[in-house]
C-alpha cells in the first residue's frame, strides 16, 4: 500500500487555475453561516447567547437584572463556597452518610460562580481587544519615530557626491 506524504488538493482548486491572469475569474467566497449548523454531529448556532441558570434548571444565588455588582457577588459566592467546604469537612467527620446534600450545595455554588464568570466573557474580550489595539498603535508610533530618527532630514543630504 503506497501512501502520499501530502494528500491531493481538493477538486475545487481547478476553479482558480486562471487566477494569476484574471483575479476576478475566481468564485466569490461562500456567505457566512447564520443561524444553526451541524459540525461533527453537534448542533451549533451563530448567535452566542449565554442561557440563564433557570433555563438550565439551576437555582440562581445572586440577584437578577442588568445591574449586577460582579465583584460583590463573586466575593459573596466565594465566601459561601468556603463555608460549605468547611461544613462538608465537618459532615464527613461527624455524619459521613449525610454528605450528599453538602456536595449538592457546593455544586450549586460552583455552577453560579461559573455562570457569573461566563457572563463577564464579552467584557473581557472587549477589554483584551482594546489592549491589543493600543499596543499595536504604540508599536507603530515607535516604529515611525525610529524611521524619522534614521531617515535624513533632507533627501538631498543622503545623495552621494
Amino acid at each position: 500500500m503506497a501512501t502520499a506524504t501530502y494528500p491531493p488538493p481538493p477538486p475545487f482548486y481547478r476553479l482558480y487555475k486562471d487566477y494569476l491572469q484574471n483575479p476576478k475569474s475566481a468564485p466569490e467566497p461562500p456567505p457566512p453561516i447564520e443561524g444553526t449548523y451541524v459540525c461533527f454531529g453537534g448542533n451549533y448556532t451563530t448567535n452566542d447567547v449565554l442561557p440563564s441558570l433557570e433555563d438550565q434548571g439551576v437555582r440562581q444565588l445572586y440577584p437578577k437584572g442588568p445591574n449586577i455588582d460582579f465583584k460583590k457577588e463573586l466575593r459573596s459566592l466565594n465566601r459561601e463556597l468556603q463555608l460549605h467546604i468547611l461544613e462538608l469537612a465537618d459532615v464527613l467527620v461527624e455524619r459521613p452518610s449525610q454528605y450528599a446534600r453538602q456536595v449538592e450545595e457546593i455544586s450549586l455554588i460552583f455552577k453560579n460562580l461559573h455562570h457569573l464568570l461566563n457572563s463577564l466573557r464579552p467584557h473581557q474580550a472587549r477589554a483584551t481587544l482594546i489592549h491589543i489595539l493600543e499596543l499595536q498603535i504604540q508599536r507603530r508610533k515607535e516604529a515611525l519615530e525610529d524611521i524619522k530618527r534614521y531617515v535624513p532630514k533632507n533627501i538631498g543630504d543622503a545623495a552621494p557626491n
